[in-house]
């Protein structure tokens, strides 16, 4: 063999290495992305329920499958079944699902039936739901809600840590500034400080704009300087962490 490629030969070696270190990465970090979708974040069930031979059955069991046939084509959806404001509870009911903004279609699907096979568990018979999972959403109502801003607080989490590092705490209010300005999903970073905001499907933009604004002031009167966070408005959510990664446990 010429003494040339011999030369070229441990150098080739080590990039295909490197090369398949890196894919062997990028595909772990993909399966963990698509696992953590599913976990659960908050629910929240109305008062008021519905007997187990109710019509709102038959309503309620076509809106959820519907949701998770469509979240195979498009990561947000709402439904409305029954459309009368002046029938009986069980005669109507209107429902939306979402999927965060960088999931793929088959993933928000995967994403939906897992949130379908629980509401049915952590809100059984009653005439509304909400569920949030890490990557998708799924509200139903007996009542017409689409549409209509809401800003009141669902769950916030603050991370164990804080951090008075003027450094972390510019960066993170430049991720937050960013995501205050989305429009439907946005990712920021900014050094070691990340974050994604999103806003459901049913706001128009200045309403979206609006409940993000109000969800980045919540985060720092709720959590301070806190390494991570997380808070969840009726129609929108924005969350930071630093350090690259976003460990849902802390």
């Amino acid at each position: 063999m010429p003494r040339s490629l011999q030369q070229h030969k441990p150098q080739f070696t080590t990039l295909a290495l490197r090369l398949s270190s890196f894919f062997l990465l990028l595909v772990l970090s993909n399966q963990s992305h698509h696992v953590k979708a599913n976990i659960f974040i908050y629910s929240d069930c109305s008062e008021g329920k519905y007997q187990p031979n109710s019509p709102y059955v038959t309503y309620l069991n076509t809106l959820l499958s519907s949701a998770v046939n469509s979240a195979s084509q498009s990561l947000y959806n709402s439904f409305a079944l029954g459309n009368d404001s002046s029938a009986p509870a069980e005669a109507s009911i209107y429902g939306l699902y979402q999927c965060r903004g960088d999931l793929e279609t088959k993933d928000c699907a995967t994403c939906m039936a897992s949130a379908v096979n629980q509401i049915n568990l952590v809100c059984p018979y009653t005439y509304g739901a909400i569920l949030q999972l890490d990557g998708c959403f799924l509200r139903y109502e007996h009542i017409d809600f689409l549409g209509n801003p809401d800003t009141s607080l669902r769950y916030k989490k603050c991370g164990k840590s804080a951090s008075s590092d003027a450094e972390f705490l510019r960066r993170r209010d430049a991720v937050l500034a960013n995501m205050q300005g989305s429009i439907s999903f946005r990712v920021s970073t900014s050094g070691l400080v990340e974050g994604y905001a999103q806003c459901i499907g049913d706001l128009s933009e200045a309403d979206c704009s609006s409940c993000l604004a109000d969800a980045v002031v919540q985060l720092k009167s709720l959590c301070g300087s806190s390494e991570a966070a997380d808070v969840f408005l009726a129609q929108c959510y924005a969350r930071y962490w630093a350090s690259g990664y976003y460990d849902s446990s802390d």
